[in-house]
């Protein structure tokens, strides 16, 4: 079974140029992280692998790959490769990713976890200059669309929709705005960090993006909806919750006569 991270290193082992999208992948999958012992007041401790190379901890995207390397049960945390290189970074540990059979098994050393992690936490400079133009987005390279479309397709019921458009501001600057409707006001950091990601990880140099946060309401929404590039963002579909039914009394499953 080939998971995407597995898809991501082949595709960045047969060309360099692939490699921001597996770190990128990296980053905002959900992995296994083994610990030394089960989580206990909040805290958790890496399980370290002593080797000849120096000390891995070993992360996993598969429960059935974390099994497989190890012969004995282990504790374990699921958390984001975010939430992982920052926890690990500056620790001097290098990272065994999906160690085994796995087509994506390699060891991340210390400084590409350090890297990761600031990576990741790049902050954003916010900007209080007003937009005086809006209009159809030019000039936006194909590499930087296809990462926030693939941001954006995992934000279901966070983002209501997305528009990217071309701003000329009062300042005379000029540049590109995602206006991101009806977020949250909790998720609105979140998000930020995962689309500004998203800019850092495609592969543009000198690209800037700004954010702007609207409600459904805004006046300004419909000159971002109708000059901009519009972003498929799914339905979220909660399951059912199942309606008590009285014995005897669902059609399916008739009363055992004894």
């Amino acid at each position: 079974m080939l998971t995407p991270l597995d898809t991501a290193f082949r595709n960045m082992q047969e060309n360099e140029a692939d490699s921001l999208a597996f770190y990128a992948r990296f980053l905002e999958a959900e992995l296994f992280l083994m610990l030394e012992s089960e989580v206990s007041d909040q805290s958790a401790k890496p399980l370290v692998l002593e080797t000849s190379d120096g000390k891995l901890a070993l992360v996993f995207d598969l429960e059935e790959r974390m099994a497989a390397f190890s012969d004995t049960a282990s504790s374990y945390v699921a958390l984001s490769g975010r939430r992982i290189a920052s926890i690990l970074a500056g620790e001097g540990l290098s990272i065994g990713l999906n160690l085994g059979e796995a087509l994506s098994a390699t060891v991340l050393p210390p400084e590409a976890v350090t890297w990761l992690a600031e990576s990741a936490l790049g902050e954003d400079e916010q900007i209080e200059a007003r937009p005086l133009e809006i209009s159809k987005p030019e000039g936006v390279p194909e590499a930087l669309i296809g990462a926030l479309d693939a941001k954006l397709a995992n934000m279901a019921g966070v983002v209501g929709a997305a528009y990217l458009v071309s701003v000329s501001y009062e300042t005379g600057e000029e540049g590109h705005m995602l206006a991101l409707v009806d977020v949250p006001e909790p998720a609105k950091p979140g998000v930020s960090e995962a689309l500004s990601e998203a800019l850092r990880f495609s592969g543009v140099e000198a690209s800037q993006l700004d954010l702007a946060f609207l409600a459904a309401d805004d006046p300004h929404l419909e000159k971002f909806s109708r000059a901009g590039l519009g972003f498929e963002i799914p339905d979220l579909i909660l399951p059912k919750t199942p309606k008590p039914v009285a014995p005897g009394m669902d059609p399916d499953k008739p009363p055992i006569l004894h």
